[in-house]
Formats: C-alpha cells, sequence, structure tokens
C-alpha cells in the first residue's frame, strides 16, 4: 500500500495525529514568554531586524509585529476589520459530484462548519495578513473511531522558522518535544496560511513589514508632540518679587509658582507679583504633527484596505461616489483574502481529512468562502425550467446551493409539483370544447400498384386529410381559449388542462406514418435513380 502523504509530501505519522506537537514548553525554545524589541526602537535597529527575517530568523521579527499591533491604534483597527470582515462570512461547501458518497462526504464537512469556534478559528488564521503567514495546528479527535477535527488551534509564529536552503519551508524549533534543535512540521497536522500583500518570501509579504517604518516615525511624531504640548500647553509662569525680599520670601514665591502648574492655586505676598506668559502663535506647530500623524494613518489604511474613505472621514469623501469606489476597492481585498484561505483549508484541512477517512479520491469536496451576489431566485428559477425543458443536463446539488435548500433527507416529506392546477379565479374550464380525437386513427393505405408508386406530394396529402379531423378539434380548443383568456398565464393554464398525453395519441400515429411514409419514398427515389 503507497504511502499517505499531504499536500506538502509530508508522510503520514498516526501517532501524532493524537497529541499536541506545537504547544509551548518549560525549558524548552518555544517559550510563551517574549520580548519586546520596540522598547527603544531605532532607525538602525529596525533595518537589523528586518535583515534578519530575511536572513532565515524571524523570531524578533514575529515579535515586533506583535507589538505594532498592540501598540498602534489605528494598525490594529484596520487590520482587524479587514480581519473580520472574511471571518464573518458563511462558508459552503460543494459536492465533488451528485453521487450519495461525494454527497455524504460533502455533508461531513458541512456539519464539522457548523461549530461556533469557527469564527475565531478563521479569524486567527487570518493572522498571515499582518506577519505574512500564519500556523494553526489540528487537534484530531479520535475517541470514536473515526477522525474529526475537534479544533484548530493558532500557534505562535515565534515557535517556527523556515529550512536556510529556499527561506520558505516552515520547521518546528525545538522539533515535536521542544528541547532538540528545529525539526520538519509533521503531516496532517498544521494549517500553513499565507497571504502577501507583496510577492516575495513569507517573512517579507505581510503588512507588518510595510507598517513597522510608519509605526516608528509615528512613533517619533507622537513623543514630539507630547514634548511639544507638554511645553507649550500652559503659559510660563514668571514670579516678581521686591529688592528687599529674603530668601525666605524667595522661597516662597518659587513654591507658589511652581504650584500653580498642579495645584492651579498658591498665596503670595502682596508684596509680590505673579505674571502669565502665553505662548503665541503655537497652532501651527502643534498641527504639524497631527497632519504628521494623519499622513501616516491613511498610509498605513492603503497598505491594510487599499483604501482610506472608509475608515478617514474626508472632504469629498464619505457620501461621494469616490466613496463607492473605495468601498469597492475593499471588497476586491476581501473576495481576494476569501479565496486565498479558501484554497489553504483545503488544500491543509478538506482533501487531508478526506484521504485520512476515505483515502485518496479523484475528486474533494470544496469549501468555499465568498460574500453570496445578489441574485433573482425567480429568473433562476425561470431560467432552469426553459433550459431543462429543451434537453439540457442540470446538477441538482448545483441549484439547490444557489437558492439555499439543502438535499432532502431519507425519508422526509417532500413537495411535489401538482399533477393538474387551475387559477383561483377565472372561466369555467368545463365549459372549453376539448379537442375531440378520432377513436381510431385512420390507416393510410398505400396502394400496390404495377405502375410506380404515387408521387410524394399525393402521399401528403393523403396523410393530410387524415390528420384533419385532429387539428380542426384542436384549433377550435384553442381559438375558444384565447378569446376567454385574461392573460398569457391563464392561456398557458388553459392549454396545460385542455390537452395531454392520451388526447394526442391518436394524432402522433398519423404523424408517425407519415414519417414512414416519407422515408420509404425517399429510399425509393434513391434506389430508381441508381437504376
Amino acid at each position: 500500500m503507497a504511502e499517505l502523504v499531504d499536500a506538502s509530501g509530508r508522510p503520514l505519522k498516526r501517532d501524532t495525529l493524537k497529541r499536541e506537537v506545537a504547544g509551548p514548553t518549560i525549558g524548552g525554545v518555544r517559550s510563551p514568554i517574549a520580548n519586546y524589541p520596540a522598547d527603544g526602537l531605532t532607525p538602525a535597529r529596525l533595518a537589523q531586524i528586518l535583515r534578519d527575517a530575511d536572513q532565515g530568523e524571524p523570531l524578533e521579527y514575529f515579535e515586533l509585529a506583535e507589538i505594532i499591533e498592540e501598540r498602534d491604534l489605528h494598525y490594529a483597527g484596520v487590520l482587524a476589520t479587514r480581519k473580520r470582515a472574511v471571518s464573518q462570512i458563511d462558508i459552503t461547501v460543494e459536492a465533488a459530484s451528485d453521487s450519495a458518497e461525494d454527497v455524504a462526504r460533502a455533508d461531513m464537512i458541512r456539519d464539522w462548519l457548523k461549530r461556533d469556534e469557527l469564527a475565531d478559528e478563521v479569524f486567527d488564521m487570518l493572522d498571515a495578513i499582518g506577519k505574512g503567514i500564519s500556523f494553526t495546528e489540528i487537534m484530531w479527535d479520535v475517541s470514536e473511531g473515526q477522525l474529526w477535527p475537534s479544533r484548530l488551534e493558532w500557534r505562535d509564529p515565534r515557535f517556527f522558522t523556515f529550512e536556510r536552503r529556499d527561506l520558505r519551508t516552515p520547521r518546528l524549533r525545538g522539533g515535536e518535544d521542544g528541547n532538540q534543535a528545529s525539526g520538519p512540521l509533521p503531516g496532517f497536522k498544521f494549517i500553513v496560511t499565507q497571504i502577501k500583500a507583496k510577492s516575495g518570501l513569507p517573512v517579507r509579504s505581510g503588512i507588518a513589514r510595510l507598517a513597522s517604518w510608519a509605526w516608528m516615525f509615528k512613533a517619533f511624531t507622537q513623543r514630539d508632540w507630547a514634548i511639544f504640548t507638554q511645553t507649550y500647553g500652559q503659559p510660563v509662569r514668571i514670579g516678581k518679587f521686591h529688592e528687599s525680599a529674603s530668601e525666605q520670601d524667595k522661597a516662597t514665591l518659587f513654591r507658589a509658582v511652581a504650584n500653580i502648574a498642579g495645584d492651579c492655586a498658591a498665596i503670595v505676598p502682596s508684596s509680590m507679583e505673579i505674571e502669565f506668559v502665553e505662548a503665541k502663535n503655537i497652532t501651527a506647530g502643534s498641527d504639524l504633527y497631527e497632519r504628521r500623524a494623519d499622513w501616516l494613518d491613511r498610509q498605513v489604511s492603503k497598505a491594510v484596505l487599499g483604501q482610506t474613505n472608509t475608515t478617514d472621514a474626508q472632504a469629498g469623501g464619505l457620501g461621494s461616489g469616490q466613496a463607492d469606489v473605495h468601498n469597492e476597492v475593499r471588497g476586491d481585498i476581501e473576495m481576494a483574502d476569501c479565496k486565498a484561505l479558501s484554497a489553504v483549508i483545503n488544500r491543509d484541512l478538506v482533501r487531508p481529512w478526506i484521504d485520512l477517512e476515505y483515502g485518496p479520491q479523484k475528486a474533494y469536496p470544496r469549501l468555499v468562502i465568498a460574500r453570496p451576489k445578489p441574485e433573482d431566485l425567480n429568473a433562476l428559477v425561470d431560467n432552469v425550467i426553459k433550459l431543462v425543458g429543451v434537453g439540457m443536463e442540470i446538477e441538482q446539488s448545483e441549484v439547490r446551493d444557489k437558492i439555499g435548500l439543502s438535499d432532502p433527507a431519507k425519508g422526509a416529506k417532500l413537495l411535489v409539483a401538482p399533477r393538474s392546477s387551475r387559477p383561483a379565479a377565472g372561466p369555467d374550464y368545463d365549459e372549453l370544447p376539448p379537442p375531440q380525437p378520432q377513436s381510431a386513427s385512420p390507416k393510410v393505405e398505400l396502394q400496390r400498384e404495377e405502375e410506380p408508386p404515387a408521387a410524394p406530394a399525393a402521399i401528403g396529402d393523403q396523410l393530410a386529410s387524415a390528420a384533419d379531423p385532429e387539428v380542426i378539434a384542436m384549433a377550435a380548443s384553442i381559438e375558444t381559449m384565447v378569446e376567454r383568456a385574461s392573460s398569457l398565464s391563464e392561456l398557458r393554464v388553459m392549454l396545460q388542462n385542455a390537452f395531454d398525453v392520451s388526447n394526442s395519441a391518436s394524432l402522433a400515429r398519423v404523424i408517425a406514418q407519415a414519417v414512414a411514409a416519407a422515408q420509404a419514398a425517399g429510399q425509393f427515389d434513391a434506389v430508381d435513380e441508381s437504376e
């Protein structure tokens, strides 16, 4: 029997399916306690952190990405908006085919998707938007003899590194026991998500790398803004004392001036004076810091959401046509995230699960994350009826998925189309003259004579005469219906009730005889010409 491998070529080790392999360890290299490389960050230090990640040591980069998300409220807000937009979308499953086996496998995936924890698990997978890559360990439940993904556990990206040969293949720090050198990821255990803001290595494709420089410069701006506000936000207090004031008087005056800033109250002798000197024209300096911080925030919004109008209210933005265009851009990014995440889950969870349960298949159920597009269901149903009526074959499962109906359970009471239907109000159809079929279709007698057979035109006239009673009766009934019907839909119901297969059987026999006669005539002409 061939060895079972996952999409990345990693072989199956069944003992690893029953235990946790990438959790934190005490005294090992996978410590839950992180460092803070952002403290005192300088441009040179940031460049070194990014350079180390490029060379295969992304530990400090992952720590920095986490800190930026914690300390920058704007970045945290737009990033969470992008992740929650995808994590709240309903997930659907498409069966590989309409066969009972494929439908059962798709239903198994659908049952699993009903878990309440799924939205949070998808949110954690989308941590890859910021860091470029995320790791989710599949915790398999094997208690009932069947494999079932009981939960999807987010794993700290600090617990992983990459092979030096390509800087793409992830490895687990400390191996499966947490103490030895880094080892390969075991098969069938991890969902490795990559959502790229740009092409390149995983650690260079996350938005956190793009946002790190903006965050650092914004931190400098906020620090300078705080110093400026502290310096010029309050007026300068100047205490004036008389030349004859003693040292004790001077000390009293100084304490009064100092306390005014915090206590806003002080007492001084009447011979002393305190003057408040306000800084003039400081508004321009204060606006400079605010404009710089807002500009950096807008650049981050563009990197995360592709636009600014859904996050930053600007003149000509919200409520305008430009805002609609910006929202469409954000919708395009959401669609791309949905497709990327769907592909990852299908590759690392759905397909391995089916392989473990049923063995390798030619086709697999397909999980789809997509915001449903508004669709005219009435037009869809009408088109399906028309297309089926002209012979097109359409899968029931595809139509059910579009309409939002599930496959009927075995033994369920089903709604079926009535054999005949009539409008609630309308003419009395019993009064309509029904077509009068002949009791027996007249047989067409082809005379066998010594002379050549009759011409095709004569045969046609003879058959037309045989069909005349049926056609005349049917035309009379239709003419009456047209006169009495008040609408096309009402006329259609009349026609359905007036004509059925049994009423048309004799006419069908005449037509069949006509086709046979035409074929015989054609064959005779062909033989005659050849002779």
